[in-house]
C-alpha cells in the first residue's frame, strides 16, 4: 500500500509535550508529523498517515515533561499497521482512534467477543464471521427522547485523501435513522450518505446481514468521517458497523476527481496566468515591472518582477471601476484565497479594493474588502469562502472621485481548499511572526543584536516599512544608530545536519539608506567560517529574494552578519529565511541578471551557485 497508519498510545500528566518527527536521509530538518502539549488523565490514542516512500526513514518521537511538579510523558503502545488511518475492523483494543462522543443515553459500544455472553441476540462480526470478532454498535433501549445521537468519530485525517470509503452494517429496525458526515477542524459537517428509507430494503430482522455501502470521499483538507445514529423511541432498534476501509480510487468511474484550485494562482511573472479583463473596461490593470523608489513599490515575489497595478490619481475620468476575473472554480467546495495587495492615495478605502464572487447563475457575493487606510508597503489579505456551484474570483477596484483616487498594486495570489487557517511553519523556515524559531544571537564576536521589529524603522530614509510576510508583521533588523561604522550584528541558525546532497539558502533582505554596509552569510563547521553570500551598499528601496546553493556534509549553522555602514542611514532587514536540504528551486529569471559566486571550494562547504533579483 501506498501509505501506513502509526498510532501511538500515550499520557501526559501535568505538562508535558510530545512530538513525533519524520527523519529522512538527505533532509537537513526533521519534519514533524504530529504534537500535543494537552495533559490527560487518561491513556489518549493518535493516529497519522505516514506515506511509504522508496526513500527509507526513521520516526522519531520526542517527549519532554514540563518543569511543574508531577510532570510526566508516557508511551504505552506503539502500532504502525498499512493502509490509511481511517480504515478499521475493531479487533484492536485502541480502536483504531475512534472515538465515541458520549451521550447520556445513547453511545456506541464494541460488541462481539464477550459481549456475546449479554446479548445473546448480537449478530457475527463482518471481519471473521463469528461470535469472537468484533464490531460497534449503538442500541436505543435507553433512548428517551427525540432523535437521541449517538456519534463514533474517526481520527482527524492528516493528508489530502480522495477515492472510496467503504464499510459494513445492519439495522434491527426502522425506528432510527443512520447517516455518514465529515466534520472539518471548525466543526462544520458535510453529509456523505444517509441510511434510505424508500425503495431500498437496507433493514433485516434477521441478525447476521450486513449491507455494504460505498460512498466517494472527497478531503483534500483535514476532517474526521462521523458516523451518527438518531432514534425516535426506545424501540428505535440497533445499528452495527464493522470493516472500514478506504480506496484511493473513487467508487464509480464516473465521479469527477478533486479540483486542483492551483489553477487560479498567479505572480504575475509570465503574463496574466488564466485572469482575464472584460474588454471594455474603462481602467484595466496593467502588468507593470517597475525600479523600486520611496513613490512605488518592487513586485512582492522577488522586489523586482512583474505585478498588477490600477488606476493612476490623475487618470483621464473618475468614478471608473477596474475589474480583475479569474479562472472557474468547481462548485460545492471550500477555498481558502491569499493575496498581496498595496494601496496609495486613497483617502476612503472601503472600496478601494474588493474581492467578490461571481456565482453561475449572475449572482454576485462580497467575501473580502479593504478597511485600513493606505500603508504603500505590500499587506498579506486571505478570505475564505464556500460555492455551491461553479464560481469565478473578481477582483474590483472603484475610484469615486478625483479626491479619493489612488493606485492598486495586486501581486502573487494562491487558492487553495479547506479553511483558511494558521499553518505551523516547517522546520527551517521562519518569518519571525510567533518568534526567532530558534535563531540566537551571537554575544561572543559581535557589538550588537539583531532586533525583531514590526513597522518602520525609526530613522528616517532608511529600513523597510513593513514585513515581508505579510506587511504589518515582523522582521529581523540592524537598527544602525546606536552603532559605530564597522560595528556588526550576527544571527546563528540552529544546527543544520549535513547531508550528502545539497543545501538551499533563501531568504529576503532590505538594504536601503545612503549609508548602507553590510551583508554577509557565513557556514560555520566546529568554529571555522566560510563566505556563502555577500551584498554591500544601497540595494533598493523594495525586499529582495536572494538564493544559495552549498553543499556540507556535516553538521553547521549559517550565520547572518549586518555590519554597519558610514552613517545612522544603514538599516538592514532580513525575512521569510528558509534552509533545506536539496538544490533550490530553478526560478524563472524572465529577464533579470543572475548573479552566481564560481570557485569556492574547501573541504567543508562548497557554494554551488547564487541567485539575486535586481533591474
Amino acid at each position: 500500500p501506498t501509505w501506513s497508519c502509526l498510532r501511538l498510545v500515550y499520557q501526559i500528566t501535568e505538562s508535558g509535550s510530545l512530538e513525533v518527527l519524520q527523519r529522512t536521509e538527505g533532509n537537513s530538518f526533521d519534519r514533524p508529523l504530529w504534537s500535543s502539549r494537552l495533559p490527560s488523565d487518561s491513556w489518549v490514542v493518535s493516529s497519522m498517515d505516514l506515506r511509504n516512500n522508496t526513500e527509507p526513514y526513521r520516526v522519531v518521537i520526542e517527549g519532554k515533561p514540563g518543569s511543574s511538579k508531577g510532570s510526566s510523558v508516557a508511551i504505552f503502545e506503539i502500532h504502525i499497521s498499512p493502509g490509511y488511518c481511517l480504515e478499521c475492523d475493531f479487533e484492536e483494543s485502541h480502536l483504531c482512534g475512534y472515538n465515541n462522543q458520549w451521550n447520556a443515553n445513547v453511545n456506541w459500544y464494541v460488541g462481539g467477543g464477550e459481549v456475546q455472553v449479554l446479548h445473546n441476540d448480537m449478530p457475527n462480526d463482518h471481519t471473521y464471521n463469528n461470535r469472537s470478532g468484533h464490531f460497534m454498535y449503538v442500541d436505543s433501549i435507553y433512548a428517551k427522547t427525540f432523535k437521541e445521537v449517538a456519534k463514533l468519530v474517526s481520527p482527524m485525517t492528516q493528508v489530502p485523501m480522495s477515492g472510496c470509503l467503504s464499510f459494513q452494517y445492519q439495522r434491527s429496525e426502522m425506528g432510527n435513522l443512520f447517516s455518514v458526515f465529515t466534520r472539518d477542524q471548525l466543526g462544520q459537517y458535510q453529509e456523505l450518505w444517509r441510511a434510505g428509507l424508500e425503495n431500498q430494503n437496507d433493514w433485516t430482522e434477521i441478525p447476521g446481514e450486513w449491507i455494504s455501502v460505498q460512498v466517494d470521499l472527497k478531503a483534500p483538507y483535514s476532517v474526521q468521517v462521523v458516523f451518527e445514529v438518531a432514534f425516535n423511541s426506545p424501540r428505535g432498534g440497533r445499528v452495527a458497523l464493522d470493516d472500514i476501509s478506504f480506496s484511493s480510487q473513487f467508487c464509480t468511474t464516473d465521479t469527477e476527481p478533486t479540483f486542483d484550485p492551483s489553477i487560479a494562482n498567479c505572480d504575475f511573472e509570465s503574463g496574466f496566468c488564466l485572469y482575464t479583463q472584460e474588454q471594455a473596461e474603462e481602467s484595466p490593470w496593467r502588468r507593470v515591472s517597475v525600479k523600486p523608489n520611496i513613490f512605488r513599490n518592487g513586485d512582492h515575489t522577488t522586489g523586482a518582477g512583474s505585478f498588477l497595478l490600477a488606476h493612476a490619481r490623475l487618470g483621464p475620468r473618475f468614478g471608473y471601476v477596474s475589474r480583475l476575473i479569474g479562472p472557474t472554480l468547481a462548485g460545492n467546495m471550500k477555498y481558502c484565497l491569499t493575496f498581496y495587495f498595496s494601496l496609495r492615495g486613497f483617502n476612503q478605502t472601503d472600496q478601494a479594493l474588493a474581492v467578490y464572487l461571481l456565482q453561475a447563475n449572475g449572482s454576485q457575493e462580497k467575501i473580502w474588502t479593504q478597511a485600513e487606510r493606505s500603508r504603500g508597503i505590500w499587506i498579506a489579505a486571505d478570505a475564505t469562502f464556500q460555492t455551491s456551484q461553479p464560481a469565478k474570483v473578481v477582483f474590483v477596484s472603484t475610484c469615486r472621485s478625483f479626491w479619493d483616487c489612488g493606485s492598486v498594486a495586486l501581486d502573487d495570489i494562491s487558492m487553495s481548499l479547506g479553511e483558511c487557517l494558521l499553518s505551523s511553519l516547517l522546520p527551517g523556515r521562519c518569518d519571525f511572526e510567533a518568534g526567532m524559531c530558534g535563531y540566537t544571537q551571537d554575544k561572543k564576536s559581535d557589538a550588537a543584536d539583531w532586533e525583531r521589529r514590526r513597522g518602520p524603522t525609526p530613522t528616517s530614509y532608511t529600513g523597510p516599512r513593513g514585513d515581508h510576510t505579510t506587511g504589518p508583521g515582523y522582521y529581523l533588523h540592524l537598527e544602525a544608530s546606536p552603532m559605530l561604522p564597522g560595528q556588526n550584528a550576527r544571527l546563528l541558525s540552529r544546527p543544520v545536519r549535513g547531508t550528502r546532497g545539497r543545501h538551499c539558502i533563501s531568504f529576503f533582505y532590505h538594504m536601503y539608506g545612503s549609508g548602507t554596509g553590510q551583508l554577509n552569510v557565513h557556514i560555520n563547521k566546529y568554529g571555522k567560517e566560510e563566505l556563502l553570500w555577500q551584498r554591500s551598499g544601497e540595494q533598493s528601496i523594495a525586499w529582495l529574494k536572494a538564493q544559495v546553493e552549498y553543499e556540507c556534509h556535516s553538521q553547521h549553522q549559517i550565520v547572518f552578519e549586518a555590519i554597519r555602514g558610514s552613517s545612522i542611514r544603514s538599516d538592514i532587514a532580513i525575512d521569510d529565511v528558509v534552509l533545506e536540504g536539496g538544490p533550490c528551486p530553478d526560478e524563472q529569471m524572465n529577464g533579470y541578471r543572475r548573479y552566481s559566486y564560481e570557485g569556492f571550494e574547501s573541504k567543508s562547504a562548497k557554494i554551488l551557485r547564487s541567485k539575486q533579483w535586481t533591474v
